[in-house]
Formats: structure tokens, C-alpha cells, sequence
């Protein structure tokens, strides 16, 4: 009788711990493309940027397109 109740015990304390494990990885994974997400923001602030003079009339159609594939490509 004894030897049945350790194995639950044991099969519950393995579950809690796979539930641990996958929580633990789960915060690990959502941290991990939140950096990417970060990064993803750079080029768009660039380009809000770049917006800036071509709207002065300081960049011509030609010099602002060139720029804006420039910053596409480094996505």
C-alpha cells in the first residue's frame, strides 16, 4: 500500500515540475521575441526620420527612395 501512494506522489511531482519547466521556458520564449520585436522598431523610427527632410523639401524623390530601400533592406 505504501509503494501506490509514493507513485502518485511521484507522478503528481513530475507533472508539477514539467509545469514548472514549461512555464520557466514559456517567459523565456515570450522575453526572447520581445527583443525582437525592440529591434524590428528601428528601421521604422528611421524611416519617420528620413520623412522628416524629404517633407522640408531638403531630400529629392530620387536621394528619399534610395535611403527608404536602404532601410528596408536592413530589416
Amino acid at each position: 500500500m505504501m509503494n501506490e501512494s509514493w507513485g502518485l506522489f511521484g507522478v503528481w511531482w513530475i507533472l508539477w515540475l514539467l509545469l514548472l519547466v514549461g512555464l520557466i521556458v514559456l517567459v523565456l520564449v515570450v522575453l526572447g521575441r520581445g527583443s525582437q520585436f525592440q529591434s524590428s522598431d528601428e528601421p521604422d523610427r528611421a524611416l519617420a526620420e528620413l520623412r522628416e527632410p524629404y517633407a522640408r523639401g531638403e531630400l529629392d524623390d530620387e536621394e528619399f527612395e534610395t535611403r527608404c530601400r536602404r532601410l528596408r533592406e536592413e530589416r
